[in-house]
């Protein structure tokens, strides 16, 4: 089979190659997935520029596709199954014609997308759900006369994040952002306060007259810590998924404040309450069907070639992604 890849660290123009490869074997809870759809996710440019692969590494950790194959012990889905997971870390990635993935962290895509747009939301949804909900431990409705600080809040985590915050609980969700495109989104989002990241945090939220008890810094956390623990309230909650090379969380202890990260691939990379994955992504297929959360996909290409998946890893690198940008997959 086809499959787009890297063997060895380097720009995404010069270390992306295309290989044949055998099909994958399947596990007795796998399912082997026909990939009809992918996105791009900054674990994708990382990855390619950080972790040798040690040979030919297939990236892609968001899908939409066909079953055509199940494990014996599969119990959740049949040949012919229209899904879409954000996969595993662990595992060779969606950017080929199949991928095997475990059933328990896969969810029945939603009828009302086609597999292109559909493949923009599970990773981005999985992390903002279990930030809200494990990480916070907040619990649907909860959070009437509180508030949630999104840093970042114009891309993908940021974008399914607030839309998540205001339909499921009752938190008030002030969103960052620097651009007047970037502002508008988050409007659109269902932000009910902007502010930008580019300036003074603390004398924004202060205008704003507000002191919130969780803070999603979904990037630049290194950079911001100071302002965090500055404008959140004592006993607060700051959960973080980027990778800040050092931060010192003694300031956090004056305000007896938790801090924790988020990393979707947790549950599947270590056996941990992997179906808590399949029952939300399936709860978000329902909700998109329904028109109760809508697409964060802003940007598609036409066909997935070692061009587009290029341009596309380019893009995410530069920061300047509003929402998700999705390709079709090789099998499509």
């Amino acid at each position: 089979m086809r499959a787009l890849g890297y063997e060895r660290t380097g720009a995404a123009g010069e270390v992306l190659v295309q290989q044949d490869i055998d099909r994958p074997e399947i596990g007795p809870r796998d399912l082997l997935v026909a990939v009809k759809g992918i996105s791009v996710n900054p674990v994708d440019v990382k990855l390619r520029a950080n972790r040798d692969p040690q040979g030919f590494g297939t990236l892609g950790f968001d899908a939409a596709g066909v079953v055509v194959q199940a494990g014996a012990e599969v119990t959740g889905y049949r040949t012919g199954d229209e899904v879409f997971y954000a996969g595993d870390v662990t595992r060779a990635g969606s950017n080929a014609e199949f991928q095997a993935v475990d059933e328990r962290i896969v969810g029945r895509k939603p009828a009302s997308m086609d597999f292109t747009e559909a493949a923009g939301m599970p990773l981005t949804t999985i992390t903002a759900w279990e930030m809200l909900f494990d990480s916070f431990r907040l619990t649907e409705g909860d959070g009437t006369g509180q508030s949630l600080l999104v840093i970042g809040g114009a891309g993908g985590v940021g974008s399914i994040l607030i839309q998540l915050a205001k339909r499921l609980t009752g938190l008030t969700v002030i969103a960052t952002a620097s651009r007047p495109e970037t502002q508008d989104w988050v409007r659109k989002m269902g932000a009910d306060h902007v502010i930008d990241h580019r300036q003074d945090l603390v004398a924004q939220m202060r205008d704003l007259n507000i002191a919130p008890q969780y803070v999603a810094s979904l990037t630049g956390t290194e950079q911001h810590w100071p302002a965090i623990i500055e404008l959140i309230a004592p006993r607060g909650h700051v959960a973080l998924i980027d990778d800040p090379a050092s931060l010192n969380i003694l300031p956090a202890k004056p305000k007896a404040l938790s801090v924790s990260w988020e990393f979707m691939f947790a549950r599947p990379m270590f056996g941990a309450d992997m179906l808590a994955q399949r029952d939300l992504l399936n709860r978000l297929s329902a909700m998109l069907d329904a028109g109760d959360l809508q697409s964060t996909v802003t940007r598609r290409a036409d066909s997935l070639t070692l061009q587009t998946l290029a341009a596309a890893h380019e893009l995410q690198e530069s920061g300047r992604v509003i929402g998700k940008q999705v390709l079709p997959g090789l099998s499509a």
